[in-house]
């Protein structure tokens, strides 16, 4: 397969930095974890069932961790390969929007942290140090302390994404002649971005608004990694592009 037209950086191609992205985002563990074992321990208003529950099934508590904990890695991962992606259409923005990605992950990986407390509060010698009520005090507000954090750094996740379809709206990429693809999917990605700034401000802002639409925009983050995977190892560079970033 010819590499004309591709830029390398530090030894990685474009083509290669969008496979690397769109594999990362589908090896994310994250909706095992959010859909099936998370809820499936902690049950919202029953604080001594979840501790029961997490008590009696330790090793599930223990592998939904660990989910987090490898979608915060491959986070980073994909920070930095998108990074290389989009580093043509302005090195500025995508240094930027790679940050952006990289503060929500830190956020999130704090929330893991406040996860791996409980378990050790719970299943640890602590447990015997408080009475009933207080552990339950104390497991209740790490629990709300993960779901407010978690819910908090999806603002700055908003705005890695409004930026980043920002970069794929203007990516100067020719897919057999086409950007219409790139295009469209910048816009959806950008309106999810947007999204998810509102979504995370509701509760301090406006608690009443209706956000249905939310729902709608949010299937642009299955498409990003569809399209990294099915179509952007044909990536190529405009040739005035190819020739100025060599």
């Amino acid at each position: 397969m010819s590499t004309v037209g591709v830029r390398h950086v530090e030894g990685i191609t474009l083509r290669q930095a969008a496979v690397i992205a769109g594999i990362a985002y589908f090896l994310s563990p994250i909706t095992y974890a959010e859909f099936k074992l998370y809820p499936a321990l902690v049950v919202t208003g029953n604080v001594a069932q979840t501790i029961h529950n997490i008590q009696g099934n330790g090793t599930e508590f223990g592998i939904a961790i660990l989910c987090y904990l490898i979608n915060y890695i491959l986070d980073v991962v994909i920070a930095w390969a998108l990074y290389i992606l989009l580093v043509p259409v302005n090195r500025a923005v995508s240094l930027l929007t790679a940050l952006f990605r990289l503060i929500y992950t830190g956020m999130g990986l704090v929330g893991v942290l406040q996860l791996a407390m409980v378990f050790r509060l719970v299943n640890g010698h602590y447990a015997a140090s408080f009475g009933p009520s207080q552990l339950q005090a104390q497991v209740e507000l790490l629990l709300e302390s993960f779901r407010y954090g978690w819910a908090f750094s999806l603002i700055v996740f908003g705005i890695h994404l409004l930026l980043l379809g920002y970069l794929i709206y203007r990516a100067a990429y020719i897919l057999y002649g086409s950007s219409l693809i790139p295009k469209i999917l910048g816009v959806l990605l950008a309106f999810d971005g947007v999204g998810w700034i509102v979504n995370g401000l509701r509760p301090y802002l406006y608690p009443n608004a209706n956000l249905g639409w939310f729902f709608v925009v949010s299937f642009a983050e299955l498409l990003l990694p569809l399209w990294l995977l099915t179509m952007g190892w044909r990536i190529q560079l405009r040739p005035e592009e190819s020739h100025s970033t060599q």
